[in-house]
């Protein structure tokens, strides 16, 4: 049965726990014992936790059989620590993207008393999770490969970060600088692989399945599936009814280097390529409505129609010819792509 949310989240209590408790070892004062513990629970709590449930449910798929109640909580450590590398992630995001809200609440940085502080508490929700990894798998055969799994997909994230950043500043408009390399680039790195790879890598280090062949045929899946899954994002930006999709899309007048904008270049005619740049990343609604009404024109939807099947296809064929004999499952795979397939939120 796959994991549920309000199992997983009766595991995180425990963790708080045993990070509080490394604290004290330091004697941390109280003041600030209490602070880190109010940023641990704001920033980590509150999401849908699609990355840690995965590493449970991957767990239980590659061992064939249902988890004891120690398996359970190591697998929902490990998915914890995904958790807060994304709260660390999340956190530091925020304050160079100037956002407002995270998760229905005011970003940490902008919460009461807060501040820049939230710099210094994002590099903390990092470190916890080499507290929590030496703790429960100091002894792990693997320990080494999951501390070096965590160094090299935050790395990763980082390098992806930075392309983002740097392609599509907020405050400056520059569409010669976008490309689809440079969109595959920086979907890849930022989202694919700590959203994507992560979980299954980190249920097969656990498992003792991580052979170089498994780990291989994980990452040739799992990237792909990450990147349309961001292009997905994208579509839905744009497309989805606000309602369903839980949020109103802002992509293009955050100047995102997104899917759309940049099948929209090289579908455009001269005049619609000069409308796009006189109305792409401007902050006013009847900007973004004629951008809106150009996607429309060049049936971006349709694009992304084909796209999606063909993609779906490619990856389905990928698990078909998975080879489980070191003990990989095409249904770890399948499980995924289920979850992603024509989703509308």
């Amino acid at each position: 049965m796959p994991a549920t949310l309000k199992d997983f989240e009766a595991v995180f209590p425990k963790l708080v726990e045993d990070l509080k408790q490394h604290c004290e070892h330091y004697k941390l004062p109280t003041q600030a014992l209490d602070w880190f513990e109010k940023s641990l629970t704001y920033n980590t709590l509150g999401g849908k936790c699609n990355r840690g449930l995965s590493v449970i449910d991957t767990t239980q798929i590659l061992l064939g059989r249902d988890l004891t109640s120690d398996e359970y909580f190591h697998a929902a450590t490990l998915g914890w620590m995904i958790e807060l590398l994304q709260a660390f992630f999340l956190v530091s995001d925020d304050i160079m993207d100037s956002s407002k809200t995270r998760r229905g609440q005011p970003c940490w940085y902008l919460a009461p008393n807060v501040g820049m502080i939230a710099i210094n508490d994002a590099f903390m929700l990092e470190s916890s999770i080499y507290v929590l990894l030496k703790k429960y798998f100091k002894s792990h055969p693997a320990y080494v490969e999951l501390m070096e799994l965590f160094h090299e997909v935050s790395f990763q994230t980082e390098l992806g970060q930075t392309c983002d950043l740097l392609t599509a500043p907020e405050d400056h408009v520059d569409l010669e600088n976008f490309s689809l390399e440079k969109y595959t680039f920086i979907v890849i790195y930022k989202t694919a692989y700590y959203s994507f790879y992560l979980p299954v890598a980190l249920a097969l280090l656990y498992t003792g399945k991580a052979s170089a062949e498994n780990l291989k045929q994980a990452e040739d899946i799992l990237i792909p599936m990450g990147e349309y899954f961001q292009v997905q994002d994208d579509y839905l930006d744009n497309f989805a009814d606000p309602e369903t999709l839980g949020k109103i899309g802002t992509d293009i007048q955050d100047n995102k280097c997104s899917w759309l904008v940049n099948q929209a270049l090289k579908k455009c005619s001269k005049e619609q390529r000069k409308a796009l740049e006189e109305n792409y990343g401007r902050k006013e609604k009847a900007c973004e409505a004629k951008v809106k009404k150009l996607f429309d024109e060049l049936e971006l939807e349709k694009v992304y129609k084909e796209y999606e099947e063909e993609r779906v296809a490619d990856l389905r064929k990928k698990i078909a010819a998975v080879d489980e004999r070191q003990g990989m499952k095409k249904e770890v795979f399948e499980e995924f792509l289920r979850k992603i397939y024509k989703r509308s939120k």
